[in-house]
């Protein structure tokens, strides 16, 4: 039999048991509930009139209100006769209460009215006792029809439950662990299935498909390793280093240049830890470091270039580490196999770039002097010892003279970036008062903020500590955030300097309320020869670049908060 005829058949027959049990159900409560109803309508309702003609007979039958409350119930009585012999009953209470009503001052009548009353009333109740004997009765029944039918409705169920789901669920179970064999590449596994048709037939067609796996495995063997070294020449063809690792950090395959470079042998290190063949080769210990501490590495450690001596010089590589994660067939999350790591030669990039910087270094160290020489004829013209000038004239000096100072300003922070590109940053550190690096700095920018009516406030927390800086670099650098806080404030408008002590560091900061930085270009700030789209093009772009350098070298941080209205350049410096 099939499957979908068993289940079927399984459920109809189920689906007809639950309907008969409710058609039963239903059926009974409803008698049930004719009975009850029987009861409440006709002699409930005939012993409630009769109590209030009782009522009634005992009041003052003069009153016209008792005679129609009488009477009311009375007629109510009348067409609410239900039993056997209730009818002469209330006719005779009919006949006898219309002699007393024309002839109230017999009282013999009285007394008779009552017994009518009194007739009705048991008749009623004994049909009372009769009809819920009769609805006990009708209940019994329900229930033994019911309970009857819900136990076989259990019993045939629960022979479904036991039965049908092992009768589906065994092949399915077997289905899952030979399709599980196939996944690992057991082709030779077979399933055996009794039972339905359909079964039957699965088991037919799963044993055809890992017949024909197994032959296919067969004829592609020879292409797969074709496709492999095919695979490791392209490798080995990549002109940068490159080796691979599995998910264990074990290594698959090393090209001819990380071989050359690292001075290993494939055959010595392949299918080995890396942390294994780390121990005696220290290129690889420092390739790998992160995992052997478990930590990653920092953004600046991970982004400078790796000198190495290959090819009979010392070259420059950029590592790139590379994970490799994939889906496997059928599956929805993607799991990492593995990872590469790549070694860009970069060498070619850095010889360009020493290039470029000692050419800086040296135009700038070459033009400082000319300036210089050019600041002070122009100090020398402006004496009036020499002679007077006329308006004009004084104007042009003033002009060459702004020049000047803008050159030499620029002249100065190229020397300075040559120190920063080189990485030969020369501190000169000493114990060092904050107010004084604050003052030193107001000095140096008083009369540019004098020229644009700019009120510099200073808050200083009180007892701040001596720290040990370089005071000319840490100097160059709040001049450096002041002139930029004036450059971008309004006229007439207000500066604010906050040194403050935090537990590990003082923390200096200028606050202006200018323009504000853009959004879009405040993650730019801080990179080299950035300037703000629209912006006023005064000088190179990498004061703040230097600026970063500078603090850093000192073992401290700088960063900013800007808003619609206000940007505040903050840097803080170790205590000690």
């Amino acid at each position: 039999m099939r499957i979908k005829t068993k289940l079927s058949l399984s459920v109809g027959l189920l689906f007809i048991l639950i309907v008969l049990l409710a058609v039963i159900g239903i059926r009974h409560i409803n008698k049930l509930s004719e009975d009850t109803k029987n009861i409440l309508v006709a002699n409930y309702n005939t012993l409630d009139y009769s109590r209030k003609m009782m009522i009634a007979l005992d009041g003052d039958l003069s009153k016209p209100e008792i005679i129609t409350l009488f009477e009311t119930n009375l007629i109510k009585q009348q067409h609410n006769v239900t039993e056997i012999g209730e009818q002469e009953l209330t006719d005779k209470l009919t006949k006898d209460f219309h002699d007393l009503k024309i002839n109230q001052s017999n009282s013999s009548l009285f007394p008779t009215i009552r017994k009518d009353l009194t007739d009705i009333m048991l008749l009623n109740m004994d049909a009372i006792l009769r009809k819920d004997a009769v609805a006990e009765k009708t209940a019994d029944n329900a229930n033994i029809w019911i309970a009857a039918t819900g136990t076989l409705c259990f019993l045939i169920a629960f022979t479904l439950l036991i039965n049908l789901p092992s009768n589906i669920a065994k092949p399915i179970k077997d289905l899952t662990e030979n399709i599980k064999e196939i996944t690992e590449n057991n082709y030779s596994i077979r399933l055996h299935l009794e039972g339905s048709t359909e079964f039957r037939e699965l088991s037919e067609a799963f044993n055809k498909m890992a017949s024909k796996l197994e032959e296919y495995e067969g004829s592609i063997l020879s292409k797969l390793l074709f496709e492999k070294k095919r695979i490791d020449t392209l490798i080995n063809s990549m002109p940068d280093p490159v080796i691979g690792f599995d998910e264990e950090k074990k290594i698959l395959f090393a090209n001819k240049q990380a071989l050359k470079i690292t001075g290993l042998n494939l055959e010595d290190i392949k299918g080995k830890s890396a942390a294994e063949v780390a121990l005696h080769n220290d290129l690889l210990r420092f390739l790998i470091k992160d995992w052997i501490t478990k930590e990653p590495d920092n953004q600046s450690s991970a982004s400078k270039p790796l000198k190495i001596y290959a090819d009979n010089k010392e070259s420059y590589f950029e590592k790139q580490n590379i994970e490799i994660a994939m889906r496997p067939t059928g599956e929805i999350e993607k799991r990492y196999i593995g990872q590469v790591i790549i070694l860009k030669n970069i060498t070619p990039f850095k010889e360009l770039d020493f290039a470029k910087t000692n050419f800086i270094a040296t135009v700038s160290h070459e033009l400082k002097t000319p300036i210089s020489s050019i600041k002070m004829s122009l100090h020398l013209l402006e004496d009036n010892r020499i002679g007077n000038m006329n308006e004009e004239q004084l104007k042009l000096v003033k002009s060459i003279s702004d020049d000047s100072e803008r050159l030499l300003k620029i002249t100065g922070e190229l020397l300075n970036f040559s120190q920063v590109e080189t990485g030969k940053i020369q501190l000169s550190s000493q114990p060092i008062h904050p107010e004084w690096i604050v003052q030193y700095a107001l000095d140096a920018v008083k009369n540019t903020a004098d020229q644009k009516q700019i009120t510099i406030n200073t808050l200083y927390e009180p007892s701040l500590p001596v720290i040990s800086v370089d005071p000319n670099k840490t100097a160059w650098v709040m001049i450096n955030l002041l002139t930029n806080a004036i450059k971008h404030s309004t006229l007439g408008s207000s500066i604010k300097i906050e040194v403050l002590k935090k537990p590990d560091f003082v923390e200096f900061t200028v606050l202006d309320y200018g323009e504000g930085i853009p959004k879009q270009y405040q993650s730019r700030i801080f990179e080299k020869y950035f300037q703000i789209p629209g912006s006023e093009k005064t000088g190179t772009g990498i004061g703040l670049s230097i600026c970063k350098e500078f603090i850093e070298a000192q073992h401290g941080s700088i960063g900013f908060e800007s808003k619609d209205q206000s940007t505040a350049f903050f840097f803080e410096l170790p205590i000690g």
